[in-house]
């Protein structure tokens, strides 16, 4: 008999964030766009960037969740999504709020940050360069 639901569960690094059973239908954001999954999908990985994830379940009906940066793999009935940071709640303007002011804006600092750290490793590497040819 064809799988008819699907468990998911969200992974933080250092914690399991949510785990359901019996979802429906799930939705995620990647760089191409949203797209949803069924039960009867073929097994996917994708890389998630920030955004709202959604799933359904008969008793719950749709779920949002705010989701940081991370990747989703899909093996059977099996949905894992592991990302840096979750948040939950019921208004989607807030969620998606959230998302724009809290996973994106870190992400900028962490551009800016690594943008710092590959000056400074260049500049390390050139001064060494210079140095073993004296």
């Amino acid at each position: 008999m064809p799988q008819t639901r699907m468990n998911l569960k969200v992974l933080l690094p250092f914690q399991v964030f949510a785990e359901k059973a019996g979802v429906s239908r799930i939705v995620a954001e990647t760089r191409e766009g949203a797209f949803g999954l069924l039960p009867r999908r073929l097994d996917c990985v994708a890389a998630l960037v920030p955004g709202i994830l959604i799933y359904e379940t008969e008793s719950d009906g749709e779920v949002f969740l705010a989701v940081d940066e991370g990747v989703l793999v899909k093996t059977g009935p099996d949905v894992l999504v592991s990302v840096k940071r979750a948040l939950g709640g019921a208004d989607l303007g807030q969620l998606r709020d959230a998302v724009e002011q809290e996973f994106l804006a870190l992400s900028e600092h962490e551009q800016n940050l690594r943008s710092v750290m590959a000056k400074l490793e260049s500049g390390f590497l050139h001064r060494f360069e210079a140095l073993r040819h004296e």
